[in-house]
């Protein structure tokens, strides 16, 4: 017997309709690259979006086809969002710090037919266009002044003379929940990149999730900086959770610097924002050297690599601000856990909590996830063993794009599919995951596992360090030994010796690094993350002193 329940798909475009009936007067406010700040509402991105749905139409887009985006965090990327996906295309969201070749080959890959671009973006696309070989129509997105006399892009239009004649009424299709709506490609780190294909089901069921009050608790009464960029795995989701609670959204733009950032915070009234930790990083150290304190931020998601306490502490001590570390990846679209306490740890003294918070948190519903061995046997959740770690859900990839690289999916002993992240992780017995490293990063030393976070979080905790990472070098008795990179602060003194003296007491003797090496930076990808495969490179010639 079936329930007798209205069936309706779940779709992008309910969304934005829903934001525009009940709570269409709730800001959006974004820093135009055109160096202003705009101010308007849910209601003006659902009239906008419709004029977007109607120019697709009038440019005769199949279903399906893909719409790319070369752009910021900002309203007509937002409009965008909703007025592609709900017309029953696929918004194409490019990362702009890829490599020209690679943005050409990306663009290709997924047949582009439309690619909106910020006017920062400019010369990628001019250096480009005449390779994207599927790309029909190319908007920039400003006003119609703002579009320089000759680009050399055949047929540029600027985004407002595009929209501006469009009907401002629009009747969103209903079709299958299954159907794409979105697509990320992967940073590839090595080899080609690969899309995740997200689903309008997945993306509203994910964006149902992130605004959970234990995952990132988004509602009517925040204003949201999502600093995480709208061209990686769609802003943790934020968007769209935004749009489902009515919460006001307030876009940087290209403003990503730490002095930007504490202006539009203050500005604005946020009381919550989301990022990596890099630019964390860049607004901690603007705020200490001004002396300048939050007004009204509370909290902040950090998330994309692991958070070092001593940014927990310099926000939460400092600041006031309480800092929830998350988990996920492209391929879950992204969120996979976050770390908030449990009513029993209320009561734990500071430090015990701290030993909680700096795991990457607890799987949020609809995600399952288990660690396991190189034989694919399930390790115990018991906070000390170490496992690959495989994840499943309606928000996780079951294939790339075009089959590419084959199916990512594994099956244990019961049949089950599971996506394994790449992961090395142990999980407690109150459900908390902490990453320990990527497997591909982890150091295997006289047949002992160490943690290059560990070793990482450790030396940025010293006062003269500004980023560390740890990558093992091969050493003829142990196999590998840890050495960590270290970039000084500008005005930051440690010399070797003290850094690895400030190890005493803090991790075991045999996991102190072996060496220091001091370097001016540490090579980093498209999304914020170290890139340690262009370290080891770096120092591929580099010898250990005992050696």
């Amino acid at each position: 017997m079936l329930g007798l329940m209205q069936n309706q798909p779940l779709l992008i475009s309910s969304l934005i309709e829903f934001a525009d009936r009940h709570h269409g007067d709730g800001e959006v406010v974004s820093r135009r690259v055109e160096g202003d700040i705009h101010h308007y509402n849910w209601s003006g991105v659902a009239q906008r979006s419709r004029q977007v749905a109607n120019a697709l139409d009038g440019l005769k887009l199949g279903f399906s086809d893909r719409v790319a985006t070369l752009a910021w965090n900002g309203y007509r990327h937002l409009e965008l969002y909703f007025g592609v996906s709900g017309s029953g295309r696929v918004l194409h969201t490019i990362n702009p710090r890829l490599h020209p070749d690679q943005i050409a080959w990306i663009a290709n890959h997924a047949e582009d037919q439309v690619l909106c671009f910020d006017m920062t973006f400019l010369p990628i696309i001019q250096a480009v266009h005449s390779k994207c070989s599927t790309v029909k129509h190319w908007i920039a997105l400003c006003d119609a002044d703002r579009l320089p006399a000759d680009t050399g892009i055949p047929g540029l239009m600027s985004y407002e003379a595009w929209i501006a004649p469009q009907s401002k009424t629009y009747e969103w299709p209903e079709f299958d929940e299954n159907t794409a709506s979105s697509m990320c490609y992967t940073s590839g780190t090595t080899g080609n990149p690969k899309a995740a294909l997200y689903s309008h089901r997945s993306t509203i069921m994910h964006a149902y999730a992130a605004a959970l009050p234990d995952v990132m608790g988004i509602s009517a009464r925040d204003a949201i900086l999502p600093v995480v960029p709208m061209f990686h795995v769609n802003a943790w989701g934020i968007p769209y959770s935004a749009a489902l609670t009515g919460a006001k959204l307030v876009f940087p733009g290209s403003g990503m610097d730490g002095k930007s950032i504490y202006e539009l915070i203050e500005g604005e009234g946020v009381t919550y924002a989301a990022g990596v930790p890099t630019v964390w990083q860049m607004l901690l150290t603007h705020m200490k050297s001004a002396n300048l304190k939050f007004s009204t931020l509370n909290r902040t998601v950090i998330g994309g690599s692991a958070c070092p306490p001593a940014m927990i502490d310099a926000f939460r001590d400092d600041y006031g601000v309480d800092v929830l570390h998350a988990w996920g990846m492209t391929e879950l679209s992204p969120l996979g856990t976050l770390c908030t306490l449990k009513n029993k740890h209320l009561q734990l003294p500071a430090e015990e909590q701290m030993k909680i918070r700096l795991k990457q948190g607890r799987a949020i519903f609809g995600i399952d996830m288990k660690i396991v061995d190189d034989a694919g046997h399930e390790q115990p959740h018991d906070g000390k063993a170490y496992g690959d770690l495989l994840v499943r859900g309606p928000w996780v990839v079951s294939d790339y794009y075009k089959g590419e690289g084959g199916s990512p999916l594994v099956k244990d002993a019961k049949g089950l599919s599971w996506f394994p992240t790449g992961d090395v992780a142990t999980i407690d017995a109150d459900g908390y995951m902490q990453i320990t490293d990527r497997s591909k990063d982890v150091i295997k030393s006289g047949g002992e596992w160490i943690s290059s976070i560990d070793i990482e979080n450790i030396a940025v905790a010293h006062p003269a360090v500004l980023m560390a990472a740890c990558i093992g070098v091969k050493h003829p008795k142990w196999d590998e030994r840890p050495i960590v990179a270290v970039v000084k602060k500008p005005d930051g003194q440690v010399t070797r010796e003290e850094l690895l003296a400030f190890y005493e007491g803090k991790t075991a003797k045999w996991q102190i690094p072996d060496d220091v090496v001091f370097v001016d930076s540490i090579p980093l990808g498209a999304t914020g993350k170290m890139l340690k495969t262009k370290l080891r490179e770096q120092l591929k010639d580099y010898k250990l002193p005992s050696l």
